[in-house]
């Protein structure tokens, strides 16, 4: 009896289909940038807010977009350039093409174009906001250029991470957006210039600011989310912090609270206490210590809430920030720990008042 002989793959077949799969990966960030742009209109025109923005719908795409684009394509490999040691990082590729020092300061000044995107139209362009937008990231940049080579926390990271958050905190930049609904603009503004300063200008390792899955990110993230929900919840309503409201929200409101959390609080948030700060502060103080001290900081963010001190909100902000990071520190990503947080933050909203 004879054996079937087996069909051997044809070269050039096989070599199509990986070029597919690799037109497909490196197509996939765009297309859903898009779909995220087209989910913004949508919701401006929902939400009736063309009124609310002079009419000027297209210049507020396109603001956005532009803010939007460093936070989104900063977390995918860059589609084209193959190296030996692997796929470039869209900083890498910037990074290799402003070689000098004063390249990579100076292109910090292009951080100001969606506000003029966004003003000029409206005719309320301000030289003073368009002055601290441009001058604020160059100023940042000059002071962190000369410590690209020091991979610990140090004096000028708690300087430029001080400005980032005092900048967000005293709402300095809200009168650029002064509308309703565009309140996180600001903190998107202020996410781009942590990317391009630790990513561009210093170029730090380790910060896991990558979009891209594996099989371990949402058996993590909803670890981290089982274990928080006992404090979360259990001690948010000991403490009388939240109140349970059943009801059952449309799959368009959930949807949408999910996408707008995580864009727009939980990835720059993680991305400034995680990917930045926990980061550096392991290679200065050790895991545990980076933790919690990154945790407490992140605690005392939420200070505000609806109190002069919020010592409830500190308190369960500051736990929930131990299981962000302990997210965060499983995988060394990003979007790990930024799904637990957006878990949490559309739970509360939904459900919890």
């Amino acid at each position: 009896m004879t054996r079937p002989k087996l069909r051997r793959k044809n070269p050039s077949m096989a070599k199509s289909a990986k070029r597919l799969r690799e037109s497909i990966c490196q197509l996939a960030p765009a297309a859903i940038f898009a779909c995220l742009l087209a989910a913004f209109w949508g919701a401006v025109q929902h939400f009736q807010l063309a009124g609310a923005l002079g009419g000027h719908l297209a210049s507020g795409l396109v603001c956005f977009a532009l803010l939007l684009a460093p936070l989104w394509f900063f977390a995918f490999a860059w589609p084209r350039k193959q190296t030996p040691a692997g796929v470039q990082s869209p900083a890498q590729w910037i990074r290799a093409r402003l070689a000098s020092r004063q390249a990579r300061t100076a292109l910090a000044v292009l951080a100001c174009i969606p506000y003029l995107v966004f003003s000029i139209p409206r005719h309320q362009f301000e030289w003073p906001l368009a002055l601290l937008m441009a001058v604020f990231p160059v100023v940042l940049s000059a002071l962190m250029v000369d410590w690209a080579a020091e991979p610990r926390f140090g004096w000028r990271d708690a300087i430029v991470l001080l400005a980032l958050a005092l900048m967000l905190e005293l709402q300095v930049l809200s009168p650029a957006w002064p509308y309703r609904g565009l309140g996180s603009l600001p903190k998107i503004y202020l996410a781009g210039v942590a990317l391009y300063l630790y990513l561009v200008v210093r170029g730090i390792r380790g910060m896991g600011y990558s979009f891209a899955f594996s099989r371990r990110t949402v058996p993590i993230a909803l670890r981290e989310l089982l274990y928080f929900t006992p404090f979360g919840i259990g001690l948010g309503l000991t403490l009388k912090f939240i109140a349970f409201q059943p009801r059952w929200p449309s799959l368009a409101t959930a949807a949408a609270a999910v996408l707008v959390t995580f864009l727009l609080t939980a990835v720059p948030e993680e991305l400034f206490f995680r990917g930045i700060l926990q980061n550096l502060l392991e290679r200065r103080i050790g895991r545990s210590g980076a933790l919690l001290l990154a945790s407490v900081l992140f605690g005392l963010s939420h200070f505000h809430k609806g109190a002069a001190f919020n010592w409830r909100y500190v308190l369960l902000a500051t736990i929930a920030g131990i299981f962000y990071g302990r997210a965060w520190r499983s995988e060394r990503k990003i979007l790990t720990s930024a799904m637990t947080h957006t878990a949490v933050d559309v739970i509360w909203s939904l459900w919890f008042r």
